[in-house]
Parts: C-alpha cells; sequence; structure tokens
C-alpha cells in the first residue's frame, strides 16, 4: 500500500469521525476517563512515594532512635510501695553513649542531643527557640549540610565554648542583610558566637506529625559540652533519685542549676522530674540488616545499665517508613489495575461503536470496494477511524488527567508528581487500545461482499 492510498485513507476516517462528532466523543469517553485516571493515580502514588523518600531522608539512614521517658507504674491502690522505692534509674546520659561505642559491634555513629526550650534576642527582637547540644555526629547522621561557616572543632567541643550554628531560618530572621558568621547572638541567658549557618531543609506538615520531628530551620546548635556547663546539667541533681530519697524534693531545671526546695511531704500528683541527663540519643548502624538485632541489644544494655527501670523507648523509623512504603506500592498496583480497566472498558466500547458503524455503512463499504477499492483499504479506513479517536481521547485524558493531579495537591493537600513516563505510557496504551480494538470491525469491513453490500437496505 502506497502513501497515497494511506493518505487517501486517514482523510475518509478523518470525514467519517468529523461526520459523527458526538458519536465519536461518547465513544471516547471511556479512553479518556481511562487515561486521566492512570495519570492522576499514578502522580499521587509518585507523589506519596516521593513523600516517603524524603521523610527517611529526614530521619536518616540505618537509624536507631532511643528516647528517653518516665517510667510508668501500675499497681493497685493500697499496695506497698517499698519495692518500687527500691528502683532507681540514673537515667539516659553521656556514660550510656561511651559504653555503646565500646560495647555493641556494628555501630557506625552514635549522636547524642540535648533539647532545651529557651529564646533568642537580637536587635530589640526576642523569639522563642530550640538549642539543641550535638556533637559533630549529628549533622552526619540527620544528613545536614553547612551552607556557611565551619564545623565545631575539637577546642571547642572539649571545653563547651560558647559557639553555635543556626539554621537558615535563624539566619533570614535575625541577620537578613548581614553575614551572620562571627556575629553574637543571645541564646537564653548566655551569648554564642555564630561560626556556621545550615542549608534549609524544606519539612512538610505531614512530615512532622508523622515523624514527630520539628522545623530544623528554626534551631541553634551548640556543642553538647557548651549545654551541659553553660546551661543545664541533669546529672549533677537527679531529682528522681532525691525524690525518691527523701520523699519530697522537687527540681527547677532550665537556667537555675542547682535550685532545689526541699518540702515535707510527697506530692504524688506533681509532674515528674526529667532525670535524664540528654534527650535524644540516635544510633547509626554499617547495615539495615543490623537495625532489629542491634536494637534488642541496645534495649537489654540500657536496661541493665538503669537498673531493670525501662525509661527509655527504642525506635526505628526507617522500618515504619519502608513498611508504609511497601503499603502505597500496593495501593499504587491497585489504583493502576482500576485505571487498566477503565481503559479497557474504554476500548470495548470503541470496538462496539465501530461494528455498529460498519452496519450502518455497508452500501457505502460495498460502493467502496465495487469501484476498485481493496480490501487493506476498507481494513485501514475503519482502523484509522478507530487509533484517531482512541488518540484523540488520549489527548483529552492527558490534559484532563494532569489538572485532575494538580487539583488534588491543591485542594487536598496531598502531594502529588506528575512523570512523563505516566503520560507517555497511558498515551501509547490509549493508541494501542485503539488500535487493538479497532482490527476486528475493519476486518469484518473488509469482508463485505460488495454486490450483497450495495443490495443492503
Amino acid at each position: 500500500m502506497n502513501k497515497k492510498s494511506l493518505l487517501s485513507n486517514f482523510y475518509i476516517a478523518l470525514e467519517a469521525v468529523l461526520a459523527n462528532q458526538v458519536r465519536s466523543l461518547l465513544t471516547a469517553l471511556g479512553i479518556i476517563f481511562g487515561v486521566a485516571a492512570v495519570i492522576a493515580m499514578l502522580a499521587i502514588g509518585n507523589g506519596a512515594q516521593s513523600e516517603i523518600l524524603e521523610q527517611i531522608e529526614l530521619v536518616g539512614v540505618n537509624n536507631i532512635i532511643v528516647q528517653p521517658n518516665i517510667e510508668q507504674v501500675e499497681q493497685k491502690i493500697g499496695a506497698a510501695e517499698e519495692e518500687d522505692k527500691k528502683k532507681f534509674s540514673p537515667g539516659l546520659k553521656l556514660l550510656d553513649v561511651n559504653s555503646i561505642k565500646n560495647t555493641i559491634p556494628g555501630v557506625e555513629k552514635i549522636s547524642p542531643e540535648i533539647l532545651l526550650e529557651t529564646y533568642i534576642i537580637k536587635n530589640g527582637i526576642r523569639r522563642s527557640a530550640k538549642l539543641v547540644g550535638v556533637e559533630p555526629a549529628y549533622f552526619e547522621v540527620a544528613n545536614f549540610e553547612l551552607l556557611d561557616g565551619e564545623m565545631f572543632n575539637e577546642k571547642q567541643l572539649e571545653f563547651g565554648m560558647p559557639v553555635c550554628i543556626i539554621g537558615k531560618g535563624i539566619a533570614s530572621k535575625f541577620f537578613p542583610r548581614e553575614n551572620p558568621i562571627g556575629q553574637k547572638i543571645k541564646v537564653g541567658n548566655q551569648w554564642l558566637e555564630v561560626i556556621g549557618v545550615l542549608k534549609e531543609r524544606y519539612i512538610s506538615e505531614k512530615a512532622i506529625s508523622n515523624l514527630g520531628i520539628r522545623d530544623y530551620n528554626m534551631d541553634v546548635y551548640t556543642p553538647i559540652q557548651s549545654v551541659l556547663v553553660r546551661y543545664v546539667n541533669r546529672d549533677l541533681v537527679t531529682g528522681s533519685g532525691l525524690k525518691k530519697s527523701f520523699g519530697g524534693i522537687s527540681v527547677f531545671g532550665g537556667g537555675f542549676r542547682g535550685m532545689i526546695s526541699i518540702s515535707g511531704s510527697s506530692n504524688e500528683d506533681s509532674k515528674p522530674t526529667n532525670y535524664h541527663q540528654i534527650d535524644r540519643l540516635v544510633v547509626q548502624v554499617a547495615e539495615s540488616e543490623k537495625l532489629n538485632p542491634t536494637a534488642d541489644v541496645l534495649a537489654r544494655m540500657l536496661e541493665r545499665r538503669h537498673f531493670g527501670v525501662v525509661d527509655f523507648e527504642i525506635t526505628i523509623p526507617e522500618l515504619l517508613l519502608k513498611q508504609q512504603q511497601r503499603t502505597q506500592n500496593i495501593f499504587n498496583i491497585v489504583l493502576a489495575a482500576i485505571a487498566a480497566i477503565s481503559l479497557l472498558v474504554g476500548g470495548i466500547g470503541i470496538m462496539n461503536i465501530m461494528l455498529a458503524s460498519v452496519m450502518e455503512r455497508i452500501k457505502e463499504i460495498g460502493l467502496r470496494l465495487s469501484i476498485g477499492a481493496k480490501a487493506s483499504d476498507i481494513v485501514m479506513q475503519f482502523l484509522f477511524e478507530a487509533v484517531m479517536i482512541s488518540i484523540s481521547g488520549g489527548i483529552v485524558g492527558v490534559i484532563l488527567g494532569i489538572g485532575l493531579a494538580y487539583a488534588v495537591s491543591s485542594l487536598a493537600d496531598f502531594p502529588t508528581a506528575i512523570s512523563f513516563t505516566s503520560i507517555l505510557i497511558s498515551f501509547g496504551v490509549a493508541a494501542t487500545v485503539g488500535l487493538v480494538f479497532g482490527i476486528t470491525p475493519a476486518r469484518r469491513a473488509a469482508s463485505q461482499d460488495p454486490i450483497t453490500s450495495l443490495r443492503h437496505e
């Protein structure tokens, strides 16, 4: 079949489609909604996947998180408390960090943190903020990068010097028109010299709620020894231990180190005192397969060091996120299957309409065959019609699918990610559906007997 014949059959098919615009539109609806569903659902799935990957990056790879808590005790009212009073825990402290380093194999990095609620003052502006006492390993474990300045050096770490690294949000808020490096900022009751600024990190509200993390861009980071020396060291006075020993001691934290009030009787309804020296501990292992075994060993070791008191909680956020990712993959497969069924239904609709079109145009087919048209010409004519309907439906479906994805992202506040691959696949499937489901009607049209077709009423 030559090029001229192909063009002739194409124009005939185009005239037939334009002559029956309403029927062609109704025929293409199945393809339109099928393609739109594929693109929108894949965009939603990709958005969820990218969000999970961002969350994994936020919590770090192969990390085990240890967070202290106050022991929860359950007993009958009026029961003897002698056994409970004998229990004492020194809390989570830097000695535990050293023990983990020297005892547990496979630990690649370990990052203790002390978190203080405080405030920042500069140029008459006061803002609440969080001061985080860290070691250099913290920035590697949490995937932070310096935008400007330098990291803490050995001298600053050892002597607890008054230096800090600030988040990008703090730099923008308090140093909008000047370089913060070398400047001083008052954090709580101490002046700290800014030696570095971190790169900005975008954190979604969903990640903050799901992972229990905060906006790192508004934090101030200082050496952990600086917090212990210049702010507070809860290991100096263990409120819980004194309370158990004397029955009526409360410790006031914050900037007032060593202030203790003693009363004659204990207050059981008072808020438990935080006796832990550090507020968070991140242990990074070398291999993902060792996360669970290391967490088990870590839990047993800390329980032994804390004299049987379970005043800590161990979580492995990466495993939780990977489980969420597997669930999301299954959900994406289900969505894709539903969208594929929509395309299949659209293809069946094309075949039905084209079969009906063959029955309506038997006389036309007979006339073309009687004046010299070949069976292949008739086949190409009806194939062109089916493919034309499916391709035009595919184009409209692509536009509609992109619009739906953006609508979901803006109205439902759900992340979506439209990929060129999803557009290409859905459009290619639409064209293929038109070709496959158009073959049967085209062959049926080409097999008509010219004489019988001319006599058909």
